[in-house]
């Protein structure tokens, strides 16, 4: 057994996935959420703040929207790591937290992760195309940044960011599945969104620098090295400043702003307590990310309502 595999055994999958679709649950990480929640925040972010304030009796999020944006991010959340798997086999067949992985290996042929790969961009497809056409045509723009995210840490330092960029397109396509454009607040919010990812997965990346160093493999843990924490405060406060032009631009009242206080509070901690020199305490970290999510998205809600 490998103890430092991030696939924990005996877990709800071993217990209640049939045998042969194990390794595509566990390709499309459904055994760990948090990736798909980090996905899907933005894009509830949006279709909340694009719905009106100070309608009688409030607004309500459509709830056709949240759904179809929940189905939607679980979906390309497991195609994006499809992707990612099949462009890393070779190095995650190196590094001790990756190499249990179906492709590294070998419980999937490249055959039939493609194969998964098309599964989930056709499910993906029908869910946007019941969204309006700009909306529908900033979705497919997406594809772009899916496809290209894997390479980017051969190429740059800078992966985090780009990864930021795809993970937060939610944040513009939720509104413009609301209301069929785009304005200043959904931009605002996506690029508050690419700072909070640059913050979460900095972190995240903090557990693999060492084999990623051996390998050759570029990241922000590497890139910052001991200066890591002051950019941390950097990106935190960067993050704040966007989702504050995002709720001022969108209308928003007090409520709103005592939910990004409470991000606000949250992120502090985060940059306190964490030892980026624990692999354990940067995952923790980087789960909690979803307490981050679930403020703001309270705030926004219920001050729309």
């Amino acid at each position: 057994m490998n103890d430092a595999s991030d696939i924990r055994q005996g877990d709800w999958i071993d217990r209640y996935v049939p045998v042969n679709l194990r390794p595509y649950a566990r390709l499309a990480r459904y055994d760990r959420p948090i990736g798909t929640w980090l996905l899907l925040f933005p894009c509830w972010w949006s279709i909340s703040l694009a719905g009106p304030r100070g309608m009688p009796g409030g607004f309500v999020p459509d709830i056709k929207l949240i759904v179809l944006f929940g189905i939607g991010a679980l979906v390309m959340r497991g195609a994006g790591c499809t992707v990612n798997d099949i462009a890393d086999r070779e190095f995650d067949a190196k590094v001790a937290r990756t190499a249990t992985r179906p492709l590294a290996s070998g419980a999937l042929s490249l055959k039939q992760a493609l194969a998964f790969l098309a599964l989930q961009l056709i499910i993906g497809f029908i869910i946007l195309i019941q969204l309006p056409l700009f909306a529908i045509l900033l979705g497919v723009a997406s594809l772009a940044l899916v496809a290209a995210y894997p390479f980017m840490k051969r190429i740059t330092w800078w992966p985090q960011a780009f990864l930021g960029l795809t993970f937060n397109w939610g944040a513009l396509l939720g509104w413009a599945a609301v209301t069929g454009s785009l304005t200043p607040a959904p931009v605002w919010l996506y690029v508050g969104g690419l700072f909070w990812t640059l913050f979460y997965d900095t972190i995240y990346a903090h557990q693999d620098k060492a084999d990623d160093a051996l390998i050759g493999i570029k990241s922000t843990a590497l890139r910052l090295g001991t200066d890591t924490k002051k950019w941390l405060a950097g990106f935190g406060l960067l993050t704040l400043f966007c989702f504050a032009a995002a709720l001022m631009g969108a209308g928003s009242g007090l409520v709103a702003y005592l939910g990004l206080a409470g991000v606000a509070a949250h992120l502090a901690w985060q940059l306190y307590d964490v030892d980026i020199d624990d692999a354990p305490d940067c995952l923790a970290k980087f789960r909690s990310n979803r307490f981050v999510g679930w403020i703001l998205l309270i705030g926004i809600v219920v001050d729309r309502l």
